[in-house]
This record gives C-alpha cells, structure tokens and sequence, in this order.
C-alpha cells in the first residue's frame, strides 16, 4: 500500500481519537455547568422562603398569565436529542 496512504489512515485514526476524547470533556463539562445551574435554582428557591406547595402556586400562575407552557421533559431526554 502506499506508504502516504498509511500515514493518513493514522492521522485519522489520531483525529478520531482526539475527538472522542474531547466529546466527553464536553459531556463532562456540559453535567458540571447543570449541577451548578440546578444548585443555584434551589438556593434560589429556598432561600424565596416558599414551600414547594406555594412554588407550585406560582409557577403555574405565571404559566396561565403568560400562556407559555414550561416544558415537561427530563433533562436526559434533552441530553439525548443533542
């Protein structure tokens, strides 16, 4: 085979690699970022005073007031549509 040939089947093979590699320092990033982000929302919340009932209460009044439904899925069925 031609020896070209054999160095770019193993600079793709490097690229494919390095790749996968930074896809999953992403993935790990991206569950870091929403740990933080859903630490914040609680803090958020609990620090309101509210209980989860009056929470409840709100939200859904700010759903009918503005009419923007909040969307229902999980946050692994999001992660899974990437």
């Amino acid at each position: 085979m031609n020896p070209k040939i054999n160095r770019i089947d193993t600079e793709i093979a490097k690229t494919k690699q390095k790749i996968s590699g930074l896809q999953a320092h992403i993935r790990e990033l991206e569950q870091q970022k929403t740990e933080l982000e859903n630490t914040d929302i609680v803090g958020l919340v609990r620090g309101s005073g509210m209980t989860s009932q009056e929470l409840s209460a709100v939200l859904q009044a700010f759903r009918e007031k503005s009419g923007v439904p909040f969307p229902t899925f999980k946050q692994e069925d999001a992660e899974n549509e990437k």
